[in-house]
C-alpha cells in the first residue's frame, strides 16, 4: 500500500493547542501559616550586600515579589518568586552552618572594605564564599596585629561584638618603660579618658629586656585604641600590641603572621552553642579525606578582587545601552583568533619523489611492503 502524501502546514494558520482543565487544589483552612522571613535578611545572606544596603535596594524598586514591588520589612516564604531587575533569585531559606575563619593580622592592614586612600585591607585576602558574605568580628587598627575572626553569620558576629555581652578580649602589650604596682592597680580600678572611664579586668607583667616590658591585659570593651590610650595616660607608649584571644577563640601558635585557618564544623557548632544560637538541624556534611586535610591546613591568602554589592551595580535596563565591561578578549580579537590563516599553496611546489629518500629509508620501506601481494 502506497504511503499517503504528507499534507503541507499552512504557516498563516493559528496552531491548535490541546484543551486542558486543571482542578485547583483545595487549601486547608486549619493548616498553620507558612513561616516567613524578612526579605532584606535573606538578600544579605545570599551575598548581595549588607542588610542596610538591601533595605535601600528594596526601597529603590528593583526587587519584586510575585511580580509586585517589594517593600522594606516585607516577609516572604519559600514559595514566593523574588526577582532583582527581572532576574530570579535563589534565597537561602534553610539555615546552614556558618563558616568561621581565623586570620593572624599583620601590621599595615586596615579592617575596612571602603578606604579612600586605597590602603591594604584584610578583606582583599579573604577566600570566596558562596551565597554569603564575610563579616569581621571586632576591629584592629592599622598598627595592631593578632587574632581577627571572620564569619558568615551576622548573629554570631553580633554575639561577639555587642557591648551588652561583654566578651573578653586578651592582648599582649609591649611598652617602652615599666609600670609600678600602684599604676597597675589604678589601671584595673579605672582611668578617666576622653570618652569616659575605662579599665582593664586584669593586668599581669610578662617580663622584658632592657627598657621594653611585656604585659598581658584583659578587657571587655572594644573602643577605639582603648589599650593604647590607657598606657599613654602614664606617658608609657605602646611599641607593640597583639590580640591573642577573643572570647572562647584563641590564636593558634601554628597560625603565623599573615596566615589563615578555617574552623572545622564541630568547632563552629561549639561556638554556636557558646553563643546560645540555634544549631542547624541538618546533619553535618561528611568530608572526604582530602577535604579534611584541606580544612585543617593553615594557608597563606592571596589578594583578590572583592564582590561588589548589588546596590552599587547599575540596573540591568540602564546598563543595556552602555558598553559592556572588558571580559578578557574583545570581539575583534576573538574573531581574529577563530579565523586561522590558511597557508597558501605555491605554484612551483615540488612533490617529493622516491628518489629523494636516502638508502636506509628506502630499505625500510621495502621491508614494510614485503609480503604484501
Amino acid at each position: 500500500m502506497a504511503r499517503p502524501f504528507k499534507t503541507q502546514r499552512d504557516p498563516q494558520a493559528t496552531p491548535r493547542r490541546p484543551k486542558t482543565s486543571f482542578t485547583k487544589l483545595e487549601t486547608d483552612q486549619n493548616a498553620p501559616p507558612e513561616p516567613t522571613q524578612r526579605l532584606h535578611k535573606l538578600l544579605a545572606l545570599a551575598g548581595l550586600g549588607s542588610r542596610r544596603d538591601m533595605e535601600a535596594l528594596i526601597a529603590s524598586g528593583r526587587v519584586t515579589v510575585n511580580g509586585a514591588p517589594a517593600t522594606v520589612g516585607q516577609g516572604v516564604t519559600q514559595y514566593d518568586v523574588v526577582r532583582l531587575d527581572s532576574r530570579p533569585l535563589k534565597l537561602p531559606f534553610v539555615a546552614e552552618l556558618p563558616q568561621v575563619l581565623i586570620y593572624h593580622k599583620p601590621e599595615g592592614e586596615i579592617v575596612s572594605q571602603d578606604d579612600p586612600e586605597g590602603r591594604a585591607s584584610v578583606f582583599d585576602k579573604l577566600p570566596k564564599v558562596k551565597n554569603a558574605k564575610w563579616i569581621a568580628i571586632g576591629r584592629l587598627d592599622m598598627n595592631t596585629s593578632g587574632l581577627l575572626i571572620f564569619t558568615t553569620s551576622g548573629e554570631l558576629a553580633n554575639r561577639f561584638m555587642h557591648p551588652r555581652y561583654e566578651v573578653e578580649r586578651e592582648y599582649a602589650v609591649r611598652i617602652f618603660g615599666e609600670l609600678t604596682e600602684g599604676q597597675m592597680t589604678q589601671l584595673t580600678e579605672g582611668i578617666e579618658l576622653e570618652d569616659g572611664p575605662a579599665n582593664f579586668d586584669s593586668i599581669s607583667a610578662q617580663g622584658g629586656e632592657g627598657a621594653n616590658h611585656w604585659y598581658q591585659v584583659i578587657l571587655r570593651e572594644g573602643r577605639n585604641r582603648e589599650v593604647r590610650r590607657l598606657f599613654e595616660a602614664f606617658q608609657l607608649p605602646v611599641s607593640r600590641l597583639m590580640r591573642v584571644r577573643f572570647g572562647p577563640v584563641n590564636l593558634p601558635p601554628r597560625v603565623k603572621r599573615g596566615q589563615m585557618l578555617k574552623l572545622e564544623q564541630k568547632e563552629v557548632v561549639g561556638l554556636l552553642e557558646w553563643a546560645d544560637l540555634p544549631v542547624p538541624s541538618a546533619p553535618l556534611r561528611q568530608l572526604t579525606q582530602r577535604e579534611k586535610l584541606k580544612a585543617t591546613a593553615v594557608f597563606m591568602p592571596k589578594v583578590r578582587k572583592q564582590r561588589v554589592s548589588a546596590l552599587d551595580r547599575p540596573p540591568r535596563d540602564a546598563a543595556e545601552g552602555e558598553a559592556r565591561p572588558y571580559r578578557g578578549k574583545t570581539d575583534a580579537a576573538r574573531n581574529s583568533a577563530a579565523k586561522k590563516p590558511v597557508p597558501k599553496k605555491s605554484a612551483n611546489r615540488r612533490v617529493r619523489q622516491t628518489s629523494d629518500l636516502t638508502a636506509p629509508q628506502m630499505q625500510k620501506k621495502s621491508d614494510r611492503n614485503r609480503g604484501r601481494g
